[in-house]
């Protein structure tokens, strides 16, 4: 069998034709799910797992509704409806947006109804920033990883199993591309100072404890990055790897020499052994504490952090 290829690109699934952007993804879950029974069985199942023989005879795509907005997908079966919002990457829909939505369980009025998410998010970091209901209606979160999980299924015909297993690839491949940073360095700056709740310092927390952790909100990143790089006394002093993650609301159960008490939501990092460059590496034009993101290899040997970072966003532009 030949290999088939796109723009240079190989083509790993009939899916990829259509396209890597969020509506190309939403045309390839809708397609499966119309295609293979037992797929859809099996994420009926999921949605609605107190609902006996669950069944839907109708998938609508992007459809259009005034004052409604327009919906990824929905499934509408006798008496079911379920309306789907996916997302690329680790971004969750807003809640006026799937309040928007809403209005359309009240027409036909049918008895099990439901919102569904769908991102690259871990169930964890979903949790903290999706509602358990909208509007009275359950919300139910997938990640990618479980829509994967739903499609492996035991039962269907040979045609459907070769469908749903190019769904996968396609679905992996998307990932794959979402973490095509997976080499960047999410370089910040450290403070000097000891915080009056901590007996260690910023700088502290990070080379004595090999921990680091930052608010879940915006301005900080969705996805934890492979690397870190810290910055303080003018320079890039080193590079960690990410060995694990939690998300936490009490950080003294992670760093002792934190004071005990409750916290909005943090990202808990452990860091691995420090990669210190063997050249100095100065800030460069960066003022603040700015967060930045730069290629590891660029890091190590560009003379100042904001080179680094002005030929990774070249580099990125130019592989986009």
């Amino acid at each position: 069998m030949a290999d088939l290829y796109l723009h240079g690109r190989k083509l790993e699934s009939i899916f990829e034709l259509l396209g890597t952007k969020e509506n190309d993804i939403t045309y390839s879950i809708g397609w499966a799910l119309s295609q293979s029974p037992d797929f859809l069985d099996a994420a009926l199942r999921h949605v609605f797992p107190k609902v006996q023989n669950a069944q839907a005879d109708t998938i609508l795509l992007q459809e259009h509704k005034k004052d409604g907005g327009f919906t990824d997908i929905e499934i509408i079966g006798p008496t079911l409806h379920t309306i789907i919002e996916a997302k690329r990457g680790w971004w969750l829909p807003n809640l006026s947006q799937l309040k928007l939505y809403c209005a359309r369980f009240e027409i036909a009025d049918r008895q099990n109804r439901c919102l569904v998410v769908m991102s690259e998010c871990s169930r964890e970091y979903a949790g903290l920033h999706l509602p358990k209901d909208v509007e009275g209606y359950p919300l139910t979160y997938f990640s990618w990883k479980d829509v994967d999980s739903i499609s492996r299924i035991q039962n269907g015909t040979h045609a459907e199993k070769r469908l749903l297993s190019e769904l996968r690839a396609y679905l992996r491949r998307i990932v794959k591309m979402q973490n095509q940073e997976s080499n960047v360095v999410y370089v910040v700056s450290l403070g000097y100072d000891r915080p009056e709740w901590s007996k260690l310092s910023w700088i502290e927390i990070v080379t004595k404890k090999r921990r680091y952790f930052h608010p879940v909100e915006r301005g900080w990143p969705k996805e934890p990055p492979n690397y870190f790089g810290f910055r303080y006394y003018g320079k890039l002093q080193s590079i960690n790897h990410l060995d694990s993650w939690k998300i936490v609301e009490d950080l003294h159960k992670e760093i002792p020499e934190i004071d005990p008490g409750l916290w909005n939501p943090h990202f808990a990092y452990a860091l691995g052994e420090p990669i210190i460059p063997l050249r100095t590496v100065k800030t460069g034009k960066i003022y603040g504490p700015g967060h930045k993101r730069a290629m590891i290899d660029l890091l190590l040997t560009c003379n100042t952090v904001s080179e680094a970072c002005d030929l990774t966003q070249r580099r990125l532009s130019e592989a986009a």
